[in-house]
Parts: C-alpha cells; sequence; structure tokens
C-alpha cells in the first residue's frame, strides 16, 4: 500500500503555495511523481521535498513546470513570491538544514559559534543577554546549545570551517579562566580532518561583512546551499540562489584573506598568554 501523501499548508507561506499548486496541477494532470520528474529533469525525491516546501525551489524548475502544465507563468510568479520572504520557522529550520548538512562555514565577528562553544562560555553568553532569566532557563538554553554539538561528533559529520574576527579572541567573554579554556578548544579546533579554524586579524581592516554578526552557510548532499545570517535579536534564513552566491563570494574572499591554521594557532596561543592568571 501507497504511504499517503503528507498534508500541505498553502496559507502558511509563498513556498507552501507554490508546492501545493504544484500537486495540484500534478493530479489533475493525471501523473505521479516519477513522471513529472521525467519531464521536468529533477528526481522524484526532489520534487516531493518542492511540494512538501521542505526545500526551496531551485530558478529553473517554474519555467519547466509552466511548461509541462501550461500554466502561462503562473510558477514564475509565485517563485518570485517565494525567493523573497523569510522562512516562517526560519530559526526551526534552520536547525534542520544544520544537522543534514555536510559542509558547514561559519563567520563570527563578536562571539565563538555556538558549535564550538565550551559550556561556561555559552553559559555566561546566556546570562548577560538573558538578565532576568532564572538559573533553571539559562540552563535549559545551556544544554540546548551543547546539543547541537553531537553533530560535530557524528559519523559520518560536518566539514566545519570556521572564521572569527580578531575580536572574538581578544574579547575575554566570563572572564580570564572561561576565556582560557574557550581558546584552549579553539587551538585543538584550528587543523583536524573535519575543523578548520582562521582568524581574520584587525590589520586587515574593512571587509564585506563587517557589519554582521554571524553568517552560516550550508551545504548539503545534493549540493543545495542556504545561508543563515544571525544579528543582535534575530535571524534570516536564505535559500534564494543568487543571495546564497553573492555570501559565499564573501566568505571565500574572507578566507583569502584570513591567516592560516598555522598562524592562527600562534595568534591564539597570544591571546592565552595575554590572559591574565
Amino acid at each position: 500500500m501507497a504511504p499517503r501523501p503528507r498534508e500541505l499548508s498553502p496559507d502558511r507561506s509563498a513556498r507552501d503555495l507554490f508546492g501545493s499548486e504544484m500537486r495540484r496541477y500534478r493530479e489533475s494532470a493525471g501523473m505521479s511523481l516519477e513522471s513529472l520528474a521525467a519531464v521536468v529533469r529533477y528526481s522524484k525525491s526532489a520534487l516531493a521535498r518542492f511540494e512538501t516546501a521542505e526545500t526551496m525551489v531551485p530558478p529553473d524548475l517554474p519555467d519547466r513546470l509552466d511548461a509541462a502544465f501550461g500554466t502561462g507563468g503562473i510558477f514564475r510568479k509565485l517563485y518570485a513570491l517565494a525567493r523573497k520572504e523569510i522562512h516562517p520557522d526560519r530559526y526551526r529550520r534552520r536547525m534542520e538544514l544544520e544537522a543534514r548538512a555536510r559542509i558547514i562555514d561559519d563567520y563570527a565577528g563578536q562571539v565563538v559559534p555556538g558549535l564550538i562553544q565550551t559550556e561556561e562560555y555559552a553559559r555566561a553568553l546566556f546570562r548577560v543577554t538573558n538578565p532576568r532569566a532564572t538559573k533553571e532557563e539559562i540552563e535549559e538554553k545551556v544544554a540546548a546549545r551543547l546539543s547541537r554539538q553531537s553533530l560535530l561528533a557524528a559519523e559520518p559529520g560536518p566539514d566545519l570551517s570556521v572564521i572569527l574576527d580578531e575580536a572574538v579572541i581578544r574579547r575575554p567573554i566570563g572572564g580570564p579562566a572561561v576565556m582560557r579554556t574557550q581558546l584552549g578548544r579553539l587551538h585543538d579546533l584550528v587543523d583536524t580532518p573535519t575543523t578548520t579554524i582562521q582568524v581574520l586579524p584587525f590589520a586587515h581592516g574593512e571587509h564585506a561583512l563587517l557589519n554582521g554578526g554571524m553568517l552560516t552557510l550550508m551545504t548539503m548532499d545534493d549540493k543545495s546551499a542556504v545561508f543563515y545570517e544571525e544579528g543582535l535579536t534575530s535571524g534570516t534564513l536564505v535559500e534564494d540562489h543568487e543571495m546564497v552566491r553573492a555570501r559565499r563570494r564573501d566568505y571565500d574572499l574572507m578566507r583569502a584573506y584570513a591567516l592560516s591554521p598555522r598562524d592562527t594557532a600562534a595568534l591564539i596561543r597570544t591571546a592565552l598568554e595575554a590572559l591574565p592568571t
């Protein structure tokens, strides 16, 4: 017995409406996912993810659907709406994509990214950003952050590349003892089979992401990519292909200007030595 198709929510977002209309026209044409896949030259599994709004539609698919169904540009118009909207559950979606990603590229301008924070470093950040939170609320947030880090130990885990502004290793979050432990962890992860950390030194000057907080680029098994930008109080998940390409270019330029892993390790040791005992 064939599995029952997942229910859709076309009123949830433009992306969900795109998927719902895609299924409606497909079923009206009496086509299975397999038969549509042969016409538009996408895999059955990819089309299923587009219908359920699990994955952002690629830019060439709308025209192929309009041609297949004779819809006169409907899917192109829906795509124009979907590509500009912010994902309605962007943080939840970010966590799902992070768990699936095979390559994660992080840039951090102020603090160590969550995936490589130590427990005390994370606790210090949550305390200062949630001054009225109870101890239990802080511990819940710390536990949630540390649980994310399990994917680095997964088999196979993602390849992680991190670029840190020099400010990240110079600002003593939580005090010298907490920062010493955090810098020690960064030093251990500078150059391993699955992790690379580089510092962008102050001497470089301005760069394209200077006004931002954190950037995470995630690349999946199927080579699709997204990015998540996080500011002081909110984050934005972007799956538009052109915008992802632009952010990838920004990141690659910063990587070219950053210190090598060897020089980064030396700078981290210098920062460690400068901490008061």
